[in-house]
């Protein structure tokens, strides 16, 4: 659960001050602009906070949302230094909002960090040393329009981390590459190197929109809930 206060809704626990707030620096009066993206930014530190905060709000694509509209903002950055039970909690509480996206900033993250966050809903992922305005920009266009960016090197290690699991789940016989077309199997292999829907487009000589039928037919026929999670999900059971 989580307690208000002045600044923002953070959670309680024996680790609250690992907490994830959002930020309330931002408010602003002016209308929101039905061609801008609305963005709630969460984070424990106030630094960090304040860091994201002042490199968004230049950006005139964006509405950084106050606390009041946190919970229907299109996107939600959670930006921490690492992730630990709190952190994921914050994330799966997001996960269950069907009106927000969710992205993480994150200071540290290995292959089986990946695969926790992807797990608890994360769609796209940014190393905070990497957290320029441009690439936080490209970010959250990412995360509105349904897509995902995850670093590719963590996406190798990640490969090699569920290794076992992939051959576990074969050697049970629970899935198989049977589930997954071709079609579908190649392009989501496409999107766990990291390639955005115009690449897979190019890369597979099928059109946009195919492609993103094509990706939205997995995630609603498996139910997951983005991109992200079915490269997870795929990964986890050897599908790809």
């Amino acid at each position: 659960m989580s307690r208000v206060e002045e600044n923002g809704p953070v959670m309680s626990g024996p680790t609250s001050h690992a907490a994830a707030r959002i930020d309330s620096t931002y408010r602003t009066s002016r209308p929101e602009r039905p061609n801008r993206v609305t963005v709630a930014v969460y984070a424990a530190d106030p630094v960090l906070r304040t860091g994201i905060v002042q490199q968004l709000r230049q950006r005139p694509e964006i509405d950084l949302v106050d606390e009041a509209a946190a919970d229907r903002a299109q996107v939600s950055l959670v930006v921490v230094d690492s992730v630990d039970d709190d952190v994921a909690a914050l994330l799966n509480r997001l996960r269950h909002n069907n009106a927000t996206h969710t992205g993480l900033v994150v200071g540290t993250l290995g292959a089986g960090g990946l695969q926790r966050v992807i797990e608890c809903g994360v769609a796209a992922v940014l190393r905070r040393a990497e957290a320029d305005q441009d690439q936080l920009l490209r970010l959250v266009l990412a995360l509105a329009n349904g897509e995902g960016v995850l670093p590719g090197d963590l996406l190798g290690k990640l490969l090699s981390h569920v290794g076992s699991l992939q051959r576990s789940a074969l050697d049970h016989g629970s899935l198989s590459l049977s589930t997954l077309t071709t079609r579908e199997a190649d392009m989501l292999r496409l999107v766990s190197e990291g390639l955005d829907t115009a690449e897979i487009a190019r890369k597979t000589a099928y059109s946009e929109r195919t492609v993103k039928n094509v990706l939205h037919e997995i995630i609603t026929r498996l139910q997951l809930r983005n991109r992200a999670h079915a490269v997870g999900y795929a990964l986890r059971n050897g599908l790809i």
